[in-house]
């Protein structure tokens, strides 16, 4: 599983025109999930990104998980994720889950967050969305359940 992580004060995601998910402060993930994916990759990164301390304390120094500042989170489906550029210009999506398979661990990833008593908001799996962040910092981390990056 991968992830795009971006601390933001505002994002949301409209899909066919109507607004289905939106938050203030917290995180906007960007998620996709691979074919070896399972429910433990889903649980790890359900985990480490409501831990992940990204979040400026009292002295400025990152200390502090969406947990810790109340945040919440806007997670969006993306298998683009997995586009692999190796060979040519047009991405190959060889290594994404399949469509059912990877709904069901986005929807074991958003389960877990809020098992963590986080608020989720998503998107609308397999459709087209339109998703507007406004990254604060700009802080935006990359995490991998395989920990390839």
């Amino acid at each position: 599983m991968r992830a795009v992580v971006q601390r933001v004060t505002y994002s949301d995601v409209t899909s066919d025109e109507q607004r289905t998910g939106s938050i203030q402060k917290g995180l906007t993930v960007l998620l996709g999930v691979g074919k070896e994916d399972t429910e433990a990759d889903a649980r790890y990164m359900a985990e480490k990104i409501a831990g992940l301390r990204i979040f400026e304390d009292e002295a400025d120094k990152m200390n502090l998980s969406v947990q810790d500042v109340g945040g919440d989170i806007l997670a969006v489906s993306q298998f683009t994720l997995y586009g692999d550029v190796k060979k040519g210009k047009r991405p190959s999506f060889s290594s994404a889950a399949g469509p059912e398979e990877a709904e069901k661990l986005y929807a074991t990833f958003c389960t877990r967050l809020r098992s963590l008593g986080l608020i989720v908001q998503e998107g609308v799996f397999q459709t087209k969305m339109l998703v507007r962040i406004h990254n604060d910092g700009p802080v935006t981390i990359l995490i991998d359940s395989k920990k390839e990056f």
